[in-house]
């Protein structure tokens, strides 16, 4: 139904105020009450025993934990597998509990317990437990975002031969050839200015993303590098999984990036903002947050919305330190120049991937 759209005044008024959502933890006990509950409904005709962790604040459309980013629990009992399916949106993962194996686009691999991987938007994805423990894993994407924007796009294949002809597809995608761009220059009009033709807008360059794999054997051991970092370290430590496909976004998608930090024991960080939002999935150790002002503890098994955009937080270890897994939509904010920051309360605000970020002392330390 057409309707006629409202003329709002806003002559003379400033900025608005941002608002956050608060910060919320769901804890291990509650996480393991809810895969449990899973593994006992009966299996679903696509296969997929999964639940959205919601924030008490989120409404239709475009459920999440964050504003722009969902966090779902999947479980599969041994033997069952999932139908494939592809969606617009892109996701990274991690499995909590059991071994099976994954084929997304053109990559096959297994995964295990701690495992980090990525879904590229797009590519037909295919899960099985092969193993003889229930498979968990949690998934992390952002289709609230394109839900919001009314653009979510997403199905299963119908059958088996579907299911080949999409991954085939895919590896089709890679190919080359010839392209109509090429016989469409761009013009340039001075000042750094250019004109584009139609034919660059309907086949712009590209830049392979495939889906990729760390495993847990290979990160563990380099994060001894972090968690040995002495005391008097101004950063955070932790690594990113890099997908090179990401560029200068500096993601695991182009969407967010996933880290993994490894903390001693009795560190406390210094309070700052960012107007990404982050994600942490607590999976050793134990430690509390100020978030907003507000004090919450956490320990192993625990999932918590640590940081909404643009709320003052800091995160401390116990006395035993930390590992943890963190989401958040740093890439996104890049590519849209939005991503401002202020690494201490002292500092000024920057826009990094415009301006020069921050500097740490590692050089010192070193």
């Amino acid at each position: 139904m057409q309707g006629r759209a409202k003329l709002v005044d806003e002559s003379g008024q400033s900025p608005d105020v941002t608002e956050t959502w608060p910060s919320i933890v769901i804890t291990k006990e509650e996480i393991e009450a809810e895969i449990a509950r899973l593994a006992d409904e009966p299996m679903p005709a696509n296969g997929r025993r999964s639940t959205n962790i919601v924030h008490p604040l989120s409404a239709a459309p475009g459920l999440g934990l964050a504003p722009g980013i969902d966090v779902h629990i999947d479980v599969l009992k041994p033997g069952e597998r999932v139908r494939v399916s592809r969606s617009n949106s892109t996701a990274a993962a991690m499995c909590i509990g059991g071994h099976g194996a994954a084929r997304i686009g053109t990559s096959t691999f297994g995964i295990e317990t701690h495992d980090v991987w990525n879904v590229p938007s797009m590519h037909p994805v295919f899960y099985e437990n092969n193993g003889s423990k229930l498979l968990v894993r949690l998934t992390f994407s952002n289709r609230p975002m394109l839900e919001k924007l009314m653009v979510y796009y997403g199905e299963e294949a119908a059958d088996a031969k579907v299911s080949d002809d999409w991954f085939h597809a895919v590896a089709q995608e890679f190919a080359t050839g010839p392209r109509a761009k090429d016989s469409a220059p761009i013009v340039p009009i001075g000042n750094g200015a250019f004109l584009m033709p139609y034919e660059h807008l309907v086949d712009p360059d590209t830049v392979d993303n495939h889906a990729l794999h760390w495993p847990w054997p290979e990160v563990e051991p380099r994060l001894k590098t972090v968690r040995a970092i002495g005391d008097g370290y101004n950063g955070r430590r932790l690594y990113i999984l890099y997908n090179p496909a990401t560029e200068r976004r500096n993601g695991t998608t182009h969407s967010f990036f996933a880290s993994i930090a490894s903390y001693p024991g009795d560190i406390v960080d210094r309070p700052h903002r960012h107007s990404s939002a982050a994600i942490n999935y607590y999976f050793g150790g134990s430690g509390r947050s100020t978030v907003s002002g507000e004090k919450l503890t956490w320990k192993a098994g625990d999932l918590m919305l640590s940081a909404p955009g643009w709320a003052i937080h800091n995160h401390a270890s116990g006395p035993d330190g930390f590992y943890a897994l963190t989401i958040q939509d740093h890439p996104l904010m890049i590519a849209t120049e939005s991503l401002i920051w202020q690494e201490t309360m002292k500092e000024p605000i920057k826009n990094l991937g415009t301006q020069i970020g921050f500097q740490t002392n590692i050089s010192e330390l070193a």
